[in-house]
């Protein structure tokens, strides 16, 4: 399977001045599984900035999430 192929099942919500991959998703938590697909969607883009946007939070700046790819943590 080419690169191609396996990229076909992966969408970005949006990709921001082709630098911010942003992520949305409306939520009760966060999880690790959120955190991760959006660190795969950096990694195949081969961007360095992402944003993981919950809206379904009281204030919105407690549901964003901001990721770096290529980091160390």
């Amino acid at each position: 399977m080419c690169c191609a192929q396996r990229r076909q099942g992966y969408r970005l919500d949006l990709l921001v001045n082709d630098l911010v991959v942003v992520e949305i998703k409306s939520i009760e938590e966060v999880l690790p599984v959120h955190k991760k697909q959006l660190l795969t969607y950096l990694r195949l883009a081969d961007k360095r900035l992402g944003l993981l946007i919950n809206f379904n939070c009281e204030l919105i700046k407690h549901g964003i999430t901001r990721m770096v790819n290529g980091l160390d943590e």
